[in-house]
């Protein structure tokens, strides 16, 4: 059995899990198990790739944390009315509801945060109130919208270690990532925004909201809006301007509207015990597992090999070797770092056209990965199905990746 056929198998044997609605954190843990008994790995390289996965990385940790912080945020955020402030006052500054509801996955994701789409989540849901939207449409908006930064924000590690294993200049190569940026955007308003507002509730929510904008108005409190957007403002502050982890960000925050709303040590036990979610949990154990086997296992490096060895022409190459990374890992420093050394031994890998081409499609495998934990976190918030996400996900998928082979062909040497 080649690696390709190990792979394709274990990915439909996962996909065929997630259809029949098996909790997306068991998914993956079987997952694992059932790459480890393809690749016939021993027990003791097993058990090595568990504790590294859940005790010697502290992502796993770190995003534990996070999520669960996020979970208690959240819930003073709806407890003392702050979400409906937010969106209330988004819309004296957006120009409809389309605007208002992408908003949120918008800055939230200039966030380098894993699991960050948890975040903006119930900010979607509070802002498509009324609208008649379908779960899996709203997934798509929290999770497309979130990542069009990632081709070109600094903020986020991924770009950055594609620069430095490349010899890339960094601002060429956020320039040649640009247009796959603003075709995210695009892509997200084509396939996930156009056809809403066109309903009998779309229009009477419309109408609310310009009912609630002339209430404020005549409250005569200008400032009253963007206070409700401190605690968010100040978690960026937090990370972009001090450089501050966002785990510890989000708990800082979420301490002090402990503080200021003036919680009893009762209130705030009951904040966190309410906090936990042993879904959540699981699935930040299924994903870290899932990766490290991959690893481990020699999954990702022996199909890179393999793609390289065949004679197969350079472009697909480029996009297929960090496009498969992406796709298992569902990560961004886990495909350029698993693909791009190989790539860069490549005659005519390391052109800055083609490392700006490598990380478009490195990066679309993340966006389709089942294990990327942002899609799943937003399928899981809105109960949404996972298929349903993909009928989206994919066709803007396929049209960045034209984007992103325009791009190569224009710039390529001859």
């Amino acid at each position: 059995m080649t690696d390709i056929d190990r792979i394709l198998g274990v990915l439909v044997f996962l996909i065929v899990l997630v259809r029949k609605k098996v909790p997306a954190g068991a998914v993956l843990l079987l997952g694992s198990l059932l790459l480890a008994v393809l690749y016939l790995m021993p027990a003791g390289v097993l058990f090595s790739a568990l504790e590294t996965a859940l005790v010697k990385t502290p992502e796993a940790v770190k995003v534990a944390l996070a999520l669960t912080a996020i979970r208690g945020f959240e819930l003073v955020l709806r407890e003392k009315k702050i979400l409906q402030g937010m969106m209330n006052a988004s819309r004296n500054f957006s120009s409809g509801k389309k605007a208002l509801i992408v908003s949120m996955p918008l800055l939230i994701g200039t966030l380098p945060s894993m699991g960050g789409a948890y975040f903006s989540a119930p900010m979607v849901e509070e802002a498509s109130k009324g609208m008649g939207l379908a779960a899996e449409r709203k997934g798509f908006l929290n999770y497309w919208f979130r990542h069009p930064w990632e081709y070109v924000l600094p903020l986020y590690p991924g770009i950055v270690l594609a620069s430095a294993v490349s010899g890339t200049r960094l601002d060429t190569l956020m320039l040649f990532n640009l247009p796959y940026a603003l075709g995210v955007a695009a892509t997200g308003y084509i396939f996930g925004l156009r056809g809403i507002g066109g309903g009998p509730a779309a229009r009477e929510s419309a109408r609310e909201g310009v009912r609630e904008q002339k209430r404020q108005k005549k409250q005569k409190r200008p400032f009253e809006g963007f206070l409700s957007f401190l605690p968010i403002f100040s978690i960026l502050a937090m990370v972009i301007i001090f450089g501050m982890e966002f785990q510890w960000a989000i708990l800082a925050a979420l301490a002090g509207l402990f503080v200021f709303y003036k919680y009893r040590p009762s209130e705030v036990w009951r904040v966190i015990r309410l906090s936990f979610s042993m879904d959540v949990l699981l699935l930040v154990a299924g994903v870290m597992i899932f990766k490290q086997v991959l690893v481990d296992s020699g999954a990702v490096a022996n199909l890179g090999r393999s793609l390289a060895v065949e004679g197969i022409p350079l472009m697909a190459l480029l996009s297929a070797i960090p496009f498969v990374a992406g796709l298992l890992t569902g990560h961004t420093m886990a495909f350029v770092g698993a693909a791009f050394p190989l790539l860069m031994s490549l005659p005519g890998g390391s052109g800055p056209h083609a490392i700006s081409f490598a990380f478009a499609c490195g990066f679309l495998g993340v966006l389709l990965s089942p294990v990327h934990i942002c899609l799943m976190l937003s399928r899981e918030y809105f109960k949404a199905d996972l298929w349903g996400i993909y009928k989206r996900t994919i066709p803007a998928a396929v049209v960045i990746f034209m984007v992103a082979v325009g791009e190569y062909l224009i710039f390529r040497p001859f």
